[in-house]
């Protein structure tokens, strides 16, 4: 099972601290070069390359790019507390396979499952509380947190 490129084992992967620094050279800024990483780290170019591929394909971390939903027209972002009968893992499944939701976690708390969506409008929220989520086998009720302002997201925890 996998959660987007993320292999959904627990064990936390062994780096050393060449591989940490390279993770943290691209946290920073994920267009710098291998070559400018491999300067950076004491490494060659190839040997960046590598090891950038190896930590991609083992799942450890994705280079992707990170838009401002607002600028590309999605104009409604929001939360959405999910409380669930039965299995929240095959729950979890069937919303990570709506387009809209970008993200999926099943909590504990006041909720099972909380699923961030993006959406062109109102409209299209309203749809789809009604007519996907709240249709699934094992919602029992949801509770919707819209954004009225992104204030912060940033990625660059760093390695441990």
């Amino acid at each position: 099972m996998t959660n987007g490129n993320r292999p959904t084992n627990h064990r936390p992967v062994q780096l050393d601290d060449v591989s940490k620094a390279i993770i943290e050279q691209l946290q920073a800024d994920g267009r710098r070069s291998y070559a400018d990483i491999g300067k950076a780290v004491g490494l060659s170019e190839a040997a960046v390359r590598q090891r950038v591929q190896r930590l991609t394909e083992a799942g450890v971390m994705q280079i992707v790019a990170v838009t401002d939903p607002m600028q590309l027209g999605f104009t409604r972002q929001a939360m959405i507390g999910i409380r669930a009968t039965g299995d929240t893992r095959v729950l979890a499944e069937e919303l990570a396979a709506i387009p809209e939701i970008d993200y999926v976690v099943l909590t504990a708390g006041s909720f099972d499952l909380l699923a961030e969506v993006v959406c062109e409008d109102d409209d299209q929220l309203i749809t789809l509380l009604n007519s996907r989520i709240r249709n699934l086998d094992g919602v029992q009720t949801t509770e919707t947190f819209v954004y009225l302002k992104l204030q912060k997201q940033f990625y660059n925890w760093g390695t441990r």
